[in-house]
């Protein structure tokens, strides 16, 4: 059940705010940023300062990669609103919305790197098991991927299952194609802050 807060429950500035919003992009203003502004103290300045550094800190993980490892893990989550929003910003950052979907139809056919592979297949099981084992590890590892890819890797991970279970807690409702590619510019343009 959606709650009533997504929908007005924000200070005259906020409500303005969103207006412009609206009013320049001419797209609906995502719940995923109504949940920021939305007792930004407690929650909302926290979740876009972890979430940027994750995203957009420096890394050696390009941020399509990053961004691609959002849409998995939100995908093995079954969040819609986050497949939606980080699929497209994927696409658009690889400028290969065909890379990102076969990814995410079968990521052990996907034309990607070894590396970014095993990768992917660590935070899906770490997402669906809530563990990884030293042998997850050393299989990433020996693929290439460095102990500091990996922390970077654990970061997205620990921010999009947390945002996953937001949004469907917040029942986050789905945009467009176009929303979602236009919120994907924003995402690529000014990051998470």
């Amino acid at each position: 059940m959606r709650p009533d807060v997504l929908n007005d429950g924000y200070r005259l500035t906020t409500k303005v705010l969103f207006s412009l919003i609206g009013l320049f992009s001419r797209q609906p203003v995502p719940d995923a940023a109504k949940l920021v502004f939305y007792r930004p103290d407690f929650y909302g300045a926290r979740a876009k300062t972890f979430t940027h550094e994750a995203m957009r800190g420096p890394s050696a993980w390009s941020v399509a990669d990053r961004e691609l490892m959002a849409a998995y893990v939100s995908k093995v989550n079954e969040c819609g609103f986050c497949i939606g929003a980080h699929t497209a910003t994927a696409g658009l950052a690889y400028a290969d919305d065909d890379r990102v979907r076969s990814v995410l139809t079968d990521v052990d056919s996907a034309p990607i790197e070894d590396g970014l592979r095993a990768t992917l297949r660590m935070l899906g099981a770490l997402t669906r098991d809530g563990t990884v084992t030293g042998a997850d590890m050393r299989d990433l590892l020996s693929a290439g991927v460095t102990p500091q890819q990996i922390e970077d890797a654990l970061a997205v991970c620990a921010a999009f299952n947390t945002t996953n279970r937001l949004a469907d807690a917040f029942d986050f409702a789905l945009l467009t194609p176009a929303a979602f590619r236009a919120g994907a510019r924003y995402l690529l343009e000014r990051g998470y802050r």
